[in-house]
């Protein structure tokens, strides 16, 4: 059994490993989280609190953004769904421990049409993904989307923070900026010796409680290829398609984008 501070160490070296690839992370996170605590405050729905308010994070990881979620809002539910087992053992545990059945890891490929399926039943009111949807290939985002479309009530918001690529040819100093940005936010970070991708994963396996999904997680992953940039623009499209009303980015920083979307 991984104890308590065991992993804390390791979600404390997951954020820190994070931020070290995406300048201002807590601030994208403080967007999203304002704009939940804005829907609760206009719906007659939901308590200030969460209480009736079921949040679906997308490609949760080791639960980031689910755990600051539950943090903010302790009468919310939240379902996290990812293929990649050895992360989702880790979110199941942690976030199990701090906040029992309120936290629901799902096991579910968003890249195939029936993850819908493998949700609990019961509405769900938010969806947020945080640096993980880019691993979709394009048609398969729309396809996301669309079924996020038909699941979010009126009213639905969905949330996308992830980096959406600059065109390096229609936008060569704007790519050239944010390459340089984040080189820099690397190199800070690195220096101070936050773990690296790398680093953090060979700690993660290392523990006998999630190093024995590592090979289901290889098997998983061993044929897919890298995935070609989906631009903002593709997003806020596929979404406008998908049937939410409201479309924009509610937060920026380069190439650091939180898309938004309402039913």
């Amino acid at each position: 059994m991984t104890t308590t501070n065991a992993l804390e160490r390791l979600i404390r070296s997951w954020d820190d490993q994070q931020a070290a690839y995406i300048t201002h992370r807590e601030q994208r996170f403080e967007i999203m989280l304002d704009a939940i605590t804005r829907m609760c405050a206009s719906s007659d729905e939901f308590e200030a609190n969460g209480t009736g308010m079921t949040v679906l994070d997308l490609a949760c990881g080791p639960g980031s953004l689910s755990q600051r979620v539950l943090d903010r809002f302790p009468g919310a539910r939240v379902i996290g769904v990812d293929y990649d087992p050895v992360l989702l053992a880790i979110a199941g545990s942690w976030l199990g421990e701090r906040h029992g059945s309120r936290f629901t890891p799902v096991d579910a490929d968003l890249a195939t049409s029936g993850w819908r399926d493998q949700l609990p039943d019961g509405p769900v009111h938010v969806a947020v993904s945080s640096t993980a949807l880019h691993w979709l290939e394009p048609a398969q985002l729309v396809a996301v989307y669309a079924a996020l479309g038909a699941l979010l009530p009126a009213d639905g918001v969905l949330m996308n923070a992830d980096h959406l690529r600059y065109d390096p040819r229609a936008q060569p100093f704007l790519t050239a900026a944010a390459a340089a940005d984040d080189e820099r936010t690397q190199h800070d970070a690195h220096s101070r010796g936050v773990r690296t991708w790398d680093e953090w994963w060979a700690d993660a396996v290392a523990d006998d409680a999630f190093g024995q999904h590592r090979a289901e997680r290889e098997r998983r992953f061993a044929d897919r290829p890298p995935t070609p940039h989906a631009p903002l623009e593709l997003h806020l499209q596929a979404l406008s398609t998908a049937g939410f009303s409201e479309t924009g980015v509610i937060w920026r920083y380069y190439d650091d984008v939180v898309v938004f979307a309402r039913r």
